[in-house]
């Protein structure tokens, strides 16, 4: 069973320093009530007696503050103020109020509610509830016991009401306990989500790229004695390749990198026409909203990559409607137990269910490989 943080420890968790340095004087202000047993002492007993009386209400009070004060000295955490400690603390105001009891009478039962509230706040509360219950019986059986004594409810109702008041105290600190633990949760899962999306931007960047960039190096290699023309052409391309891959790495670090949809399918054409594969492109894209381009052009990026990369395709095709787009290929298909779950694939599907589009994956209608995905049902 989980553990429930006593009012001292919720505080000492929610304040490292403790309470405040007058925090004391806060519960003083509670000790307004002790008059009746005071007065009482002041009202009935002459001499010694109400000297003796006197002083042991001065001693209860201090006991009460000291409490306070005790507890700022030496810690609030379980380490350092064990409950064997507390108990011996609330024992002995215990034993101050029975002492007063001879010379304050009934009065002495005031001082029960304060030691119900200090065990409320000291105390685990299965241990508190016992401790708190305890009194209220024995407030109530004496004051039925005791020749001279009226049983009125009222010091059982008070400590009562005493007790339940720390109890929702305790509660609130607790409930001020677990939120704090949540919101560092949230943040600690929002720093990690952050991570990924980083992560599968960078990947989905870097893939594309450098696919591109070893497709058009090849082709250099191969063009390099026949044709040195276009050998260096391509290697221009090359070079520029890589330069627009240090910009975007430099731009999703700063995060501000979006893509465009149009500049997508100019660098699709591009790199189908390095690794020799036919491109059949749309040439316009009016009819696409804002809201999904940057989603379609992320489709075009990976399905362009996956199209070089792994497809063995003679020609591509992209079809792009308002809510639609479509990368299909001509050549191997997709491969068998994975083919269509790679880490670009899978950032794909978190950005479309973010957007609130399906993405669908398999082979296309007379072989192939098709990647779609679809805003809305």
């Amino acid at each position: 069973m989980k553990r429930t943080p006593t009012l001292l420890e919720g505080v000492a968790r929610r304040e490292d320093s403790g309470p405040g340095r007058w925090g004391w004087l806060a519960a003083g202000i509670w000790l307004f009530y002790l008059y009746q047993p005071f007065q009482e002492i002041y009202q009935t007993q002459r001499g010694a007696m109400r000297v003796l009386g006197l002083a042991t209400v001065v001693l209860f009070a201090l006991s009460y503050l000291g409490f306070f004060g005790w507890i700022r000295w030496v810690g609030m955490g379980i380490g350092s103020l064990p409950a064997w400690q507390r108990l011996i603390y609330l024992g002995g105001m215990l034993v101050l109020c029975l002492l007063m009891l001879p010379t304050a009478g009934q009065k002495a039962l005031t001082c029960l509610v304060y030691i119900a509230s200090v065990a409320m706040m000291a105390l685990e509360l299965r241990l508190a509830v016992g401790i708190v219950a305890v009194l209220l019986g024995g407030a109530e059986l004496s004051m039925r016991i005791v020749p001279g004594w009226t049983d009125d409810g009222s010091y059982g109702f008070a400590i009562f009401l005493g007790a339940l008041a720390v109890f929702g105290l305790r509660r609130a600190v607790q409930r001020s306990i677990e939120l704090a633990a949540t919101r560092e949760d949230m943040a600690k899962l929002a720093v990690q989500e952050e991570r990924n999306r980083f992560a599968r931007d960078l990947h989905d960047i870097l893939g594309h790229s450098l696919t591109v960039i070893t497709v058009k190096a090849e082709l250099a290699g191969r063009l390099i004695s026949a044709h040195p023309d276009r050998a260096a052409a391509e290697v221009a391309d090359v070079e520029s390749l890589a330069r627009a891959a240090l910009a975007d790495v430099r731009a999703a670090v700063a995060g501000y990198r979006e893509l465009s949809l149009a500049g997508e399918i100019v660098a699709a054409r591009a790199a189908l026409q390095a690794a020799e594969i036919k491109a059949d492109l749309p040439t316009t894209m009016d009819e696409v909203p804002e809201e999904n381009r940057e989603l379609f052009a992320w489709v075009v990026r990976e399905g362009i990559t996956n199209v070089v990369r792994h497809s063995g395709a003679k020609k591509c095709t992209i079809r792009i409607s308002a809510r639609l787009i479509e990368v299909i290929d001509d050549g191997k298909g997709p491969t068998p137990g994975g083919g269509a779950s790679g880490h670009g694939l899978v950032g794909l599907r978190e950005r479309a269910d973010q957007a609130g589009a399906s993405v669908q994956v398999g082979q296309a209608d007379g072989g192939g490989f098709r990647l779609a995905v679809k805003v809305g049902t």
